[in-house]
């Protein structure tokens, strides 16, 4: 597994996407980096990489042809060499013991161990607190296709999520203190985006009434129509969550996302963020995504018929075509608070691209007595002086 850590050509410091300027910037020597200055950094990093990898065989090839003449007696020690080879090279993952699908990776800035489970693509080390990338995470069918990058940076994402908590008056202090809010994280959750055109048709009968009155006769008159309708229907990236250990109204509830300003996937982004990969497909959805799709086909076309007092659909019918589904990493900001007392956890999370907020939030029960004596005591103590003097 390839352990990616950006750094800066000029300090060696970590590089991190920046949302408001959307470079890639070094908190250290305070240096900034274009995307194609990126693109170009990681061309040479893998030529040097493919370089190094090159002479190391050749001289592993070189080392190992003696070894070979000595005879057959020496193959466990040198097995037990490899071993100890491979696992002490940075970036290789290690089991972590009892740990249920965690794996441990060693950091390739300072060496200390990182502990992440069998979904996360990206993550910091809690040592040097450079961001790493596990590329190898995001190979092959868990590529993505897409990513939108985050467009809201920390800061604002904090001011958004005071000025939303200074409106919920019953909320504990805990919930939004400073130690708390160091908690928020922008993490980047796997989306699949399924795609279609849909031809759709259908047959009613449609019926109009009109009723006029000439002096002292009603009159009533029934009209019968056949109506028709037909229609293509191009269905773009409708969102459905990959992640199966993600809480499921926190990632719906920040839809939808602008995904018309997607980009094609780079690495460089997840620098500086959380990433999660899929471990969901296409085909947990598809059933459900047809479904949704013919519906509104169909109620798209029914609300095309007006001028009728009332229409009856006799017979409809829908056609998909062109159907594809993409894998995209979409950004999300996000808090978490465990109230140990009632032993939940409450979320908060806001959409990463257009500060959309879900969130669910803990009630403080002194704030709530609080406001029982100062508004409703006062009113009863005055209704009850009220009905001393009547």
């Amino acid at each position: 597994m390839a352990l990616m850590s950006y750094k800066c050509p000029n300090c060696g410091g970590g590089l991190q996407f920046d949302p408001p300027s959307g470079n890639f910037k070094c908190e250290f020597c305070l240096s900034e980096f274009t995307e194609e200055e990126m693109k170009r950094l990681e061309e040479e990093e893998a030529r040097k990489k493919a370089w190094n990898e090159a002479e190391s065989g050749e001289a592993e090839s070189a080392k190992g042809q003696p070894g070979e003449a000595e005879g057959a007696g020496g193959q466990s020690g040198g097995r037990s060499g490899e071993a100890e080879s491979t696992g002490g090279q940075p970036g290789e993952p290690e089991s972590a013991g009892d740990q249920s699908g965690a794996v441990v990776y060693s950091c390739p800035s300072c060496g200390a161990e990182i502990v992440t489970d069998a979904t996360t693509a990206a993550t910091f080390c809690y040592y040097c607190h450079n961001p790493v990338v596990l590329s190898g995470k995001l190979s092959g069918e868990f590529m993505p296709d897409y990513v939108l990058p985050f467009s809201i940076d920390k800061k604002g994402a904090t001011e958004k999520f005071l000025s939303w908590i200074g409106k919920k008056k019953f909320v504990p202090k805990s919930f939004y203190s400073k130690d708390q809010i160091e908690k928020l994280s922008g993490i980047y959750f796997p989306y699949l985006l399924y795609s279609c055109q849909v031809d759709g048709k259908l047959n009613a009968d449609a019926e109009k009434n009109r009723t006029w009155t000439t002096g002292n006769i009603q009159f009533t008159e029934h009209k019968k129509y056949q109506v028709e309708r037909a229609g293509c229907l191009d269905v773009k990236n409708l969102t459905r969550n990959a992640l199966l250990k993600a809480n499921r109204e926190l990632v719906e509830g920040v839809l939808p996302f602008e995904t018309e300003k997607m980009l094609p996937f780079q690495m460089g982004y997840l620098s500086g963020f959380q990433a999660e990969k899929r471990d969901m497909d296409g085909e947990s959805f598809t059933a459900d995504a047809e479904l949704e799709v013919k519906n509104y086909t169909m109620e798209q076309l029914k609300s095309s018929i007006s001028g009728y007092t009332s229409i009856n659909v006799k017979n409809s019918e829908t056609h998909i075509r062109n159907a594809r589904w993409q894998y995209a990493l979409l950004p999300v900001w996000v808090l978490t608070y465990k109230d140990r007392q009632k032993d939940k956890v409450y979320y908060f999370a806001m959409n990463g691209q257009t500060g959309k907020i879900w969130g669910k939030f803990p009630v403080d029960k002194g704030k709530l007595a609080g406001l029982f004596l100062e508004v409703f005591l006062p009113v009863f103590a005055i209704l009850m002086i009220g009905g001393w003097f009547l």
